[in-house]
């Protein structure tokens, strides 16, 4: 949508019937689907670095829409214009990032903006999923929840990536939701203007409750809002550069 709305021709593209599943390298296949005259790539792939492999082989503009649990940069910048919208300033405030830390991109690439831009970030999730080579000056991590909520500006709540562990990290959804889902009751414990902010897809009733998802802080759907609107920045910006560039 976002390439559409500033007038971009979209060109889809699938590996299950691209020439990658016959053997191809990912290198070949995006060299020859730029031949046919595209100036810029946008790629989502399980491997980290795919997108940094794509921009040193290609010409063309490449965009990182998430690889694998490494980074997925429009992400935090539609979190971060969501947060300047609504409280005026990044710097100054704490932004706490809740779940599954080890495998979420989203969180590695929001702790780089906010921390960038002068906010401290709270890392919160059971032990097993909060990898400690993540502390650093201005980051803070824990594992009690109750005890940081009231201290937050911003609560980022990320969904257990399920499809990405070898092994169970934590009893049971039911325990998961006791110690560290956004429940109506945990709340109420937090600062009244606290901002609720979900990355998507929502597990409803594990890492937040239906009714806060649909609540009056709940910034999820001004969220995917923003985020049409950064998609179409970056795709201008980084064409632009590239015109720039080939003068």
């Amino acid at each position: 949508m976002a390439a559409r709305l500033v007038s971009a021709n979209v060109v889809g593209f699938s590996v299950s019937t691209s020439s990658t599943s016959k053997g191809e390298t990912l290198v070949d296949t995006a060299r020859n689907i730029e031949a046919m005259g595209l100036d810029v790539v946008v790629v989502r792939h399980t491997s980290p670095g795919a997108p940094h492999l794509l921009a040193r082989s290609l010409d063309c503009s490449v965009v990182n829409a998430g690889d694998g649990a490494n980074e997925h940069p429009t992400q935090a910048l539609l979190d971060i214009l969501t947060i300047r919208e609504r409280l005026g300033r990044v710097r100054g405030l704490r932004v706490g990032i809740v779940g599954d830390i080890t495998h979420s991109r989203v969180a590695r690439s929001n702790l780089w903006g906010l921390r960038a831009l002068g906010a401290e970030v709270v890392l919160v999730g059971p032990a097993t999923m909060v990898p400690c080579d993540l502390a650093e000056p201005g980051v803070e991590i824990t594992y009690n929840f109750d005890e940081v909520l009231p201290t937050l500006d911003v609560v980022n709540m990320l969904r257990i990536q399920k499809e990405r562990l070898d092994e169970s990290l934590f009893p049971s959804d039911r325990e998961y939701t006791r110690l560290f889902g956004l429940t109506r009751q945990r709340l109420e414990k937090a600062k009244k203007n606290l901002l609720v902010m979900h990355p998507g897809p929502i597990n409803r009733g594990v890492e937040i409750t239906a009714e806060v998802a649909d609540g009056p802080q709940s910034m999820i759907l001004p969220q995917v809002t923003n985020g049409v609107a950064v998609r179409m920045a970056v795709l201008t910006l980084v064409h632009e550069a590239r015109s720039r560039r080939n003068r």
